[in-house]
């Protein structure tokens, strides 16, 4: 494969910041030429349970309205803490506020401490994976607008309509951070999304299933989140050397105030 340069986004951290500082750097974000900028979806910490934490998709509709270019997404929406039908119409109005612009990522979640504190079930991992599933059909079903009926296991519908009914609909790009999810993304989703550390032990668990089900990379593109310390190398480097390893774009992830602004300078 070639050496060359594929998008980067950055997951700014929600954690212990103000509304104000988020949106001021999507806007920096946007303004050095990153391509997205993308925000954690918990309602509490997965360190100290009283630190602040932003919600995402109010910060996603308000980020809709102080940029223009970039794209904007959930990194990732935990399905356990979204009824899909609720996501579906949350998901369209941002989607319409930025002009299209919006990512839906999603995945099964995976930070019990929330749901224990919160009183929200969390089952295991494989009904998880289950609820997942059902929640990517359930909102694509109600992204073309709907009438739409569904009967799963956990979610059903009935001549259920949604609108706006995004046009086009939003790439669901599945977090899969296990062979299983890995699998899970290749059947269902529209773009796949791990760690750089996970990525060489799923990848070949990613493509197997892509084959096995008649679909290809250029179909369900991968999204791989790197660290801040990965950046160190620069991002012509970086993007390329991740390129040549199959990526079609990367996301530095959890980017802090204090790193910010270097993180930003990789752009210039």
């Amino acid at each position: 494969m070639s050496r060359q340069h594929i998008p980067v986004g950055l997951n700014l951290t929600a954690i212990g910041v103000s509304t104000a500082w988020w949106l001021e750097a999507a806007r920096r974000t946007e303004a050095v030429g990153y391509a997205s900028a993308w925000i954690w979806d918990h309602f509490v910490s997965r360190g100290r349970l009283t630190d602040p934490l932003l919600e995402c998709w109010s910060m996603l509709a308000a980020a809709a309205m102080v940029t223009s270019r970039i794209r904007l997404g959930p990194f990732v929406a935990n399905v356990m803490n979204h009824h899909p039908a609720v996501l579906a119409n949350v998901a369209a109005t941002v989607a319409e506020l930025s002009a299209g612009r919006l990512e839906l990522g999603i995945g099964a979640g995976g930070h019990p401490a929330e749901h224990a504190a919160y009183g929200m079930p969390f089952p295991e991992r494989p009904v998880r994976a289950e609820h997942l599933v059902e929640a990517i059909e359930v909102i694509r079903l109600l992204q073309a607008g709907g009438p739409a009926d569904y009967q799963g296991r956990h979610y059903r519908l009935e001549a259920a309509h949604a609108f706006p009914a995004p046009t086009p609909p939003p790439r669901i790009i599945v977090g899969g951070m296990t062979p299983k999810g890995a699998r899970l993304a290749a059947r269902h989703g529209d773009a796949w999304t791990c760690f750089s550390d996970s990525y060489e032990a799923l990848r070949p668990v990613f493509t197997a299933e892509l084959a096995a089900v008649g679909r290809s990379v250029d179909e369900v593109p991968i999204l791989v989140a790197v660290s801040v310390e990965e950046t160190a190398v620069g991002l012509s480097e970086l993007t390329a050397a991740w390129s040549e390893r199959g990526a079609a774009e990367l996301i530095v992830h959890d980017v802090r105030p204090d790193e910010l602004d270097d993180v930003l300078a990789l752009a210039g």
